[in-house]
């Protein structure tokens, strides 16, 4: 699906590229070429330039060029789009230890779908998942999309305390928690891998455009990669 890019004013120094109106995954494709054009477009005029799930966030700088000037170069970027290789992105493979122990909605969600906890699984490593937008924490990837089976929707009461390395599922995304936080996700799993570190170029593990496949462990792998495995207390509710 070509995009037909609309230009909307969200503050007096940016503007917001809508692109989609709904969620997909063949979508990042357009949503990353757009980042390319505009940077190349606006270069330094642009303090930041921010992909999201169907839309990019511009934050201008208004010493250099006003809005409506924005606007016409923004239009000048965006005309002749065409989506950017899927393949520029990169591929992560993220060991996953799932157990009730560290995710105690692994056999709600198993229930929901009416399959067997070890299916559920299977299903959520057998797709590789586009990330479409960082935040929440640092180093935390939105990600997506899971199978309709496995979608359960967000806890009623968040945990005040989510493990770091945890893995949920929120409807039909799927995340990784970098550091201990709150959070309403339905935990599955915990990997030992870290998404954030201030000794790596760019801090973060993802970005925009990579696909992440998680790969099931078992509980002595886990614990070889310095995994922690303090069991994760039940929510008081899930979602129904």
């Amino acid at each position: 699906m070509t995009p037909s890019p609309r230009l909307e004013t969200v503050a007096f120094d940016s503007l917001i590229v809508r692109l989609f109106d709904a969620i997909d995954e063949s979508h990042m494709p357009w949503v990353l070429a757009a980042v390319d054009a505009i940077r190349e477009r606006l270069g330094e005029d642009a303090l930041e330039v921010v992909p999201s799930y169907t839309t990019v966030l511009v934050q201008l700088d208004i010493r250099r060029l006003s809005l409506g000037e924005a606007r016409a170069r923004l239009g000048e970027a965006l005309a002749n789009l065409s989506p950017r290789a899927t393949e520029d992105g990169s591929l992560h493979e993220i060991p996953v230890w799932y157990d009730a122990s560290v995710g105690p909605e692994l056999e709600l969600i198993a229930q929901r779908a009416g399959i067997t906890a070890d299916q559920v699984i299977e299903r959520h490593c057998a797709h590789d998942y586009s990330v479409f937008a960082l935040g929440f924490a640092p180093g935390y990837g939105f990600m997506g999309l899971v199978e309709d089976a496995l979608a359960t929707p967000r806890l009623k009461t968040p945990r005040q305390k989510v493990a770091a390395g945890s893995v949920g599922i929120a409807d039909r995304q799927t995340a990784v928690y970098p550091a201990p936080s709150p959070g309403g996700w339905n935990l599955i799993g915990r990997t030992a891998t870290r998404l954030f570190d201030r000794e790596r170029e760019g801090y973060t593990l993802f970005k925009p455009g990579d696909r992440v496949r998680f790969v099931a462990i078992d509980r002595a792998t886990f614990e070889a990669q310095g995994g922690d495995t303090t069991p994760q207390p039940p929510a008081e509710e899930s979602g129904a």
